[in-house]
Order: structure tokens, then sequence, then C-alpha cells
């Protein structure tokens, strides 16, 4: 019993159904591990021991009594931009320090109605606005393969989590990368949604038209098992789309990489900032689905230069949109003692939000003004408009598209990245949010620092079964997925 942090999910919902052991024994067993690990990884922002003993000990029930689903019983991890009822929900911010969420949000109330058990919420960059969950207001996560470096962001809490085995799976959203980064940085598998399939309702929105919450685990399998539960229309989000949903863990052996054509970009392998054991690790990975039968197609996406100055402007435009709501009023953090109105907004606003996220909201409100509306934001919106159709005609020669996941490895905490030098980090994640299309990271090697590698493959829309299929088969001939940090080794 002391390794069951060491089980995919589906040994997990099998050792369940067959009593090998009870949820609340393994729900004990990582609240352990959190109790002693996260001390040194400070992945959780609020632990939900009690609550989560509860939820153990109703999936027991069910399991007992024969009614239970396939993931009961089995702990999960949230990131905390989704609403949580009766549990604080912070984004990552002094503005949220003290919300309590009144409802669930969507995708937690699904994973709640499979009998899943929330150990508690991780840590983020603040509104997702970042991409080492460095700006959290709580500080900053560790990279579980080396505690000095972060673990990207902006889900970084929910990928050092999965990574230190603190959680089996984990919620995260992906705005820009911030599923797909982290999960490269952590030696994860992570899938970025199409836009649409996955409910927003009760997401804390940074960028409406951008923001998709996804898995993340060890595994593309693991992945499949969320996603199986967390995808479908739903009512209360406008952009959710009626669409049928895959059985994604039926379909993980669907797609036959024999025969499958691989796109692969020039201009992703000719940037400047693309470093060089990062370059030679996804080549690698890319030769072994080779030899697995693919066909590596060479291809051109013309519009690659504009990917980061297109989304820098859209990103902040909508997020200075959403986060007016957030004005001192109403709910959130107010600051003490205002002389009028005016004081109230300023100063709640100016002490409520950090740096990065008052930066993206002046960006973003220059953007929308009546001066520069056309000349900026209108602008970007045609030049997505480009950027997409520069997709769908790559799609009409190859069935997916490789790339890096991220030009370089995990950073070292506290190096001080300028804005420029961190959005240009973004340079291979952020095309698949403005065309809503798409992507996973799969682990695919290391460094000479021993830090992940993560190769990204991007899909046409709705292709969430093939990228997992794909990776799922990729991880049957590798062993990627099966390394493990030294944290997470250390036994509670």
């Amino acid at each position: 019993m002391t390794d069951l942090h060491r089980l995919t999910i589906r040994e997990l919902s099998e050792g369940l159904q067959q009593a090998q052991f009870s949820s609340r024994e393994l729900t004990e067993h990582y609240l352990k591990r959190i109790a002693k690990i996260d001390t040194k990884v400070k992945s959780y922002v609020t632990v939900t021991a009690e609550q989560a003993l509860a939820e153990a000990d109703a999936a027991d029930a069910a399991l007992k009594a024969g009614n239970a689903s396939v993931l009961a019983g089995i702990p999960l991890a949230h990131k905390d931009i989704f609403c949580t009822k009766g549990i604080k929900t912070t984004a990552g911010s002094k503005m949220l320090d003290n919300f309590i969420s009144p409802y669930d949000a969507t995708v937690v109330a699904k994973a709640k109605a499979a009998g899943l058990v929330t150990l508690g919420k991780v840590n983020m960059d603040e509104f997702a606005m970042g991409s080492t969950s460095e700006s959290s207001y709580f500080g900053a996560t560790g990279n579980p393969w080396a505690l000095d470096h972060v673990p990207g962001g902006s889900s970084g809490g929910s990928a050092a989590a999965v990574a230190a085995d603190l959680a089996p799976i984990a919620t995260g959203t992906d705005t820009g990368g911030s599923i797909r980064q982290p999960a490269s940085f952590c030696g994860l598998t992570g899938l970025k949604p199409t836009y649409g399939r996955v409910s927003r309702f009760g997401m804390i929105a940074y960028a409406s038209s951008l923001d998709q919450g996804g898995p993340m685990a060890r595994t593309a399998e693991d992945c499949a098992y969320l996603m199986n539960v967390i995808a479908g229309h739903d009512a209360k989000d406008s952009t959710s789309i009626n669409k049928e949903v895959d059985d994604y863990v039926a379909n993980l052996n669907a797609t036959s990489v024999k025969g499958l054509r691989i796109g692969i970009p020039t201009q992703y392998f000719n940037v400047s900032g693309l470093d060089a054991e990062v370059k030679a690790r996804v080549e690698e990975s890319l030769k072994k689905l080779e030899e697995m039968g693919a066909s590596l197609v060479e291809i051109d996406l013309n519009m690659t230069e504009a990917y980061v100055p297109t989304y820098y402007l859209i990103a902040p435009a909508e997020a200075s949109s959403n986060l007016s709501r957030f004005d001192g009023v109403r709910y959130g953090y107010r600051c003490e003692n205002p002389v009028d109105l005016m004081d109230l907004y300023k100063r709640s606003r100016s002490e409520g939000f950090g740096a990065e996220v008052q930066r993206r909201i002046l960006i973003g409100t220059y953007a929308l003004s009546a001066g520069y509306y056309d000349a900026y934001y209108v602008k970007a919106q045609k030049v997505r408009r480009l950027i997409q159709q520069d997709f769908l005609k790559a799609f009409e020669n190859v069935d997916v598209i490789a790339a890096p996941s991220a030009p370089t490895t995990a950073y070292k905490i506290g190096a001080n990245l300028s804005p420029t030098e961190m959005y240009l980090g973004d340079i291979y994640t952020l095309a698949v949010n403005l065309a809503g299309l798409p992507a996973i990271n799969a682990p695919v090697g290391f460094d000479q620092e021993s830090l992940p590698v993560g190769l990204q493959l991007i899909g046409n829309y709705w292709s969430e079964s093939q990228l997992l299929s794909i990776v799922h088969q990729y991880q049957q001939n590798t062993d990627w997925h099966t390394k493990r940090a030294s944290v997470a080794e250390e036994t509670a």
C-alpha cells in the first residue's frame, strides 16, 4: 500500500473495483504525501482533507453497492481557477484571496458526479497570466525535477502536483499554452482540447475566446479517462459546442500510426530561441514515430511571426474586459477606508492585482480605446483568421502537425525574464488557441540538466481522440512517461 501513487488511473480503477484497497485508504495515502512533500513543492493553495475523506467514503459506499462509475474513488486536484462550492477559489490572486464560491464549475460538478475525490486546489499564475507560476499571490511552485526551477505556467501547480505524485490527475486550463508548456516542463502528458469541447462555466475568465480546460496526467491513457468525464456540451456555456463526445479510452488504439502524415513546419524548427537539446529530443521522438510507420512531411506555416503580437493584443483586450468585474464593490478584495468611489476602484484594483495582471489590463485597455481599436484589436482579429487559414491549408496535406511545446526547458525560479522574453517563450503554443485547435504535449526525454522536454502534436478540429491515440501508442514504445523525479520517489 506504500506505492499506490505509482499506479495508473486504470490500475487505480481496477484496484478500487476489485476492493484491493478502498478510496479512503487511497485518499489518505495522497493526503499524507501532500502533508510531507508539498512543503518542498508548494503546489497546493488549499488542501480539502475533510471534504476529500467524505467524498472517498461516499465513493466506497457506491463501490460496495456496485453502482459506481469507472473513476469513482480516484483523487484529483483542481487548478484554482475552477469555482468550487464552499471552497476558496483564488485564481492565484490577492483579489480573490477571500472568495468562497457559491457554486461548482461544470468541470468540477462533472468530476463530482463521476465520484472523483477532490484533494484540493493547486497553484497557478495570477488569473492564468504567465508562464512560470511565479506571479501567484501565494508564491512560486517548484518543479519536482529541480525544485529551484519553475514548473511552467499558468497551470504550474497542476503539473507539479502530478509530477510529484501528489495527485494522480489534475485539471488545467490553456489560454496560450498553459496546459502544454507546464506539461512539457514537468515531463507529463497534457491535452488542450478544441475550443468549445470542455465547458468554461465556472472557470474564471482570462480571455474568453481563447480559454479552454483540459486534463494533465502522466500518460495519454490517464488523460483520456479524465476527458471522458469533463468533455461535452453545457447549456450554461454559450461557447460550448453541442457535438457528440468520443469515448476517448475506447479509442486509444483507433488511430494507426502506420501511414500517419506528420507535418513538420520549417519555420518552427528555425526559431532563433530554440534550444539545441530541445530540438534534438523532439527530432528523436519524430524519428521514433517514423520508425513506427508515420511519414514526416515538411510544411510551411507562413504566419508564424504573427503569433506573439496577435495573441498579445487579443488576450489582454479580453482580459481588460473580463477583469473589470473585480472593482472592490461586489466581491473579492476591497481596499481599506476609501475616500470616495473612484478611490475605492483605483486602490482596490491597484492593491488587488499583481504587476503582470496590471500590465496586461493596461495593454488591453489601450488596444480597445477609441483611437486605437481599429488599428490594433480589429487588425489582430483579421490576422487571427489568417493564422487559422494557415493551419487549415496545412491540414489538407497532413494529419497532425509536430512542434516543440516550448523552445527551452524549465527556467530557474527568479530568472526575472523580461515580459518580452516570457511572451516569446510561448511561440509554439499561442497559435493553437488563436485558431481554436486541439493539441497535446508528450514527454520525449531530458536535457543535460535532467529537465524534461516535450513534443507537441497539433490536430485538426475535434481530433482529441486521434491525438490521445498517437501519444498512447508512442508511450507503448517508449518509457519517458514512466520516469519520476526524485521528490516523487519519496515516501510519506
